[in-house]
């Protein structure tokens, strides 16, 4: 699809889900593009919209409500024949079949497996039954059929183990097989399924699994990191070669062995200090010590050191332990990464020296630096040291991205922030084409019945024969029935194939359910409602049944522990674990939470998201390690990865449902500190540098949205 290069007029569409209650409309962005310099020029000098293509809402016809009950009923091995014959017309039907066939795969005929498998070939529920079907066939010696249904597309490591054992027991060994057996012993340093064992003993017994292969391999082992595999592939060498590759894997398990006896080879080298590597993240003071020894006896060259003291640089650094600038300082520049780059950063930033922390961006590679996220550093840590002309500069750079870092820079020169919506510019009847899709209707259909791993291999399905704009279309169709995380999954990365432009779909990308409750609960514990929903955004993507493996539920992710405790200081009776299923009552819940946290916390949303991310004793660490120091600086300094990501993803997504609710927004800058109360501000698309010839384009607020806060 091509982008409109004209600026939309707004577009409102109500949503609704087919399987939970909505509160209210979802309300559209206003969309305005700008798609490269020719089009900005054009728009600046002609405002003028035209006409939007509406598409109303398309919802998929619900499965038959006795659906659910046989779905259940074929997972229990309980659905017959005759009950499945009567859904044979549904929709669903193949999957409720394979429901029911899964349950019997060690008894089920052959006849009736293979039957199933040919009707629905190429098809995802047959796919998804061809794995384990095979897999069952060959617990049965059954290899004629096995060979008859292998598809070389299969890549799965067990299913090519078995496919080798079937053409063994064929009398079909040939150099392909040899081969074929061959690459797979090399296709892994880690443990490979059990079924990989027979065609390798084979292997060996030929003659064609030599000690060259296995130290192949065992170096794979050693790069990942397994003493286990090396200790499995050594079994198979010569005597003296076992012993040497059995006191490898020593080492690795307890690197304080004498090295002396060891070859000075680089396979010692690369050993001992991915060993020492591998010690230095639990204990770097100990891999510290035992470094100039091994690194002595086994001649290591700068590679080896500095895997080493890399390492223990990171796992120093990364707890703020007072080694961590000597340590840093000690890792040879050929061997920093772009995570230890960013660390060195942070630990400047942490003792305020500010000509480091620019020294340290300044050494980053121009993709890493020329990143928003350095960009405003490298900018705060100039503005820091007294240099505000460069400061401005370079916060005029990040300032022109929609991210934090874009945002807080924007804050920093009191200018809009940067944003340029790009609407679905595609008629009724394309939509209505996608959503015909049987691919489509079975996926939805089986989201609705909360079958998420079925729906996902469906959606991927139909995926597969959509255009691009197809597939954009098919998220908009998945969010008419409320499967609002394909906005996430399947756009900008998607396939292997980044689509940037998909960035700006933010109707798609941030959608808003339950806007009545959000607001309710936000008002009743004197928060802000675009905060409520970013958390919504970053924790379920409005998915009311999502559930983690820590076990937190809901839109918000409450765990039952801590639901329970907040329905009693609130007064409402607890009606269980699986109450935080239903939105309302998760939306109260969660929201509660979180005011309980503000006040925990001296009302500082920034600290508080961390908890809620992270859990009290992390945040606890870092409140005391680091008490004055600025929000963002905090933020950036916060020791966990996937909490300082967090942290910075939902104040981002605050300001644009900020945008999405009330049509402008609170500044980053206050809201990092808990005002809400403060100064608002609007949007604009900047202009490309080489068309600045008017004022950048301001973004309306979304329809039917207040441009001032009520």
């Amino acid at each position: 699809m091509a982008l409109s290069t004209h600026c939309h007029p707004p577009l409102r569409s109500g949503y609704s889900h087919v399987m939970h209650k909505f509160t209210s409309a979802m309300v559209a962005i206003l969309a305005m593009a700008l798609c490269g310099a020719a089009a900005a020029a054009a728009q600046t000098a002609n405002p003028r919209p035209s006409p939007l293509l509406q598409r109303s809402p398309i919802r998929i016809a619900a499965p038959d409500p006795a659906l659910k009950a046989a779905f259940d009923a074929a997972s229990r091995g309980g659905l017959n024949d005759l009950a499945l014959a009567g859904f044979s017309s549904q929709p669903l039907a193949a999957w409720l079949e394979y429901a029911s066939l899964r349950k019997q795969l060690d008894s089920l005929p052959l006849v009736r497996g293979n039957a199933f498998l040919a009707a629905h070939k190429g098809e995802a529920v047959g796919d998804a039954f061809r794995n384990e079907w095979l897999n069952a066939i060959a617990k049965r010696n059954e290899w004629p059929t096995f060979l008859n249904l292998w598809d070389a597309s299969i890549d799965d490591a067990g299913l090519r183990c078995q496919r080798l054992t079937a053409l063994a027991a064929s009398n079909r060994i040939d150099k392909t097989w040899t081969n074929d057996a061959q690459a797979l012993w090399l296709s892994s340093g880690k443990s490979l399924p059990g079924s990989c064992d027979a065609p390798f003993a084979l292997l060996a017994a030929r003659g064609e699994l030599s000690d060259a292969l296995r130290w192949q391999r065992f170096d794979l082992a050693v790069s990942d990191a397994q003493p286990a595999v090396m200790r499995s592939i050594a079994r198979g060498l010569p005597a003296v070669d076992a012993a040497q590759a059995n006191a490898y894997a020593a080492f690795f398990d307890k690197p304080d062995a004498a090295l002396d006896t060891w070859p000075k080879t680089p396979r010692s080298r690369l050993v001992a200090s991915m060993a020492l590597a591998r010690l230095a993240k639990s204990a770097p003071d100990r891999a510290e010590a035992l470094l100039p020894s091994a690194a002595k006896t086994l001649a290591f060259g700068e590679p080896e050191n500095g895997r080493v003291l890399a390492q223990i640089a990171l796992w120093t650094v990364a707890s703020y332990l007072p080694e961590s600038a000597r340590r840093l300082a000690a890792v040879p520049e050929s061997a920093f990464d772009d995570n230890l780059r960013e660390w060195r950063v942070r630990e400047a930033l942490t003792r305020s020296d500010w000509p480091a922390a620019l020294a340290a961006i300044r050494k980053m590679p121009d993709a890493q630096r020329n990143d928003s996220r350095w960009l405003y550093f490298a900018a705060r840590t100039n503005e820091l040291s007294g240099d505000g002309a460069g400061a401005k500069a370079l916060y005029a750079q990040a300032a022109r991205k929609t991210d934090f870092y874009g945002f807080l820079a924007a804050d920093r020169l009191n200018q809009p922030y940067a944003l340029c919506p790009w609407q679905l510019d595609a008629s009724a009847a394309a939509k209505a084409t996608v959503a015909r899709s049987p691919a489509m209707v079975r996926a939805l259909q089986l989201y609705m019945l909360d079958r998420k791993g079925w729906a996902v291999r469906e959606w991927n399905d139909a995926l597969s024969g959509f255009t691009d704009e197809q597939r954009r279309l098919a998220v908009e169709v998945a969010q008419d029935n409320g499967w609002f995380d394909r906005g996430v999954f399947a756009l900008v990365n998607v396939g292997g194939k980044r689509h940037p432009d998909e960035q700006r779909l933010y109707q798609l990308r941030f959608p808003l359910h339950h806007e009545a409750s959000i607001r309710r609960e936000a008002t009743r514990n004197h928060l802000d409602p675009a905060w409520v929903a970013a958390e919504i955004r970053a924790e379920s993507v409005f998915d009311p049944n999502a559930r983690s493996a820590a076990d937190a539920r809901g839109l918000m992710q409450v765990l039952p522990g801590t639901g329970a405790s907040v329905a009693a200081k609130l007064g409402l009776a607890w009606g269980g674990g699986d109450s935080l299923f239903d939105a309302d009552t998760n939306i109260t819940l969660g929201s509660a939470y979180l005011r309980q946290l503000m006040d925990r916390y001296g009302g500082k949303p920034y600290q508080v998201i961390a908890g809620y991310n992270a859990g009290p004793a992390p945040l606890n660490r870092w409140v005391s390690q680091r008490p004055d120091i600025d929000p963002d600086l905090w933020i950036e300094t916060i020791g966990y990865k996937e909490t300082r990501e967090y942290v910075a993803r939902v104040l981002s997504f605050s300001t644009v449902y900020d945008w999405r609710l009330n049509g402008d927004a609170l500044r980053l800058s206050d809201r990092l500190l808990g005002i809400t109360n403060g100064p608002r501000k609007g949007f604009e698309c900047p202009v490309p540098d080489a068309v600045k010839t008017a004022a950048p384009p301001t973004v309306a607020p979304p329809a039917n949205k207040p441009q001032k806060r009520r």
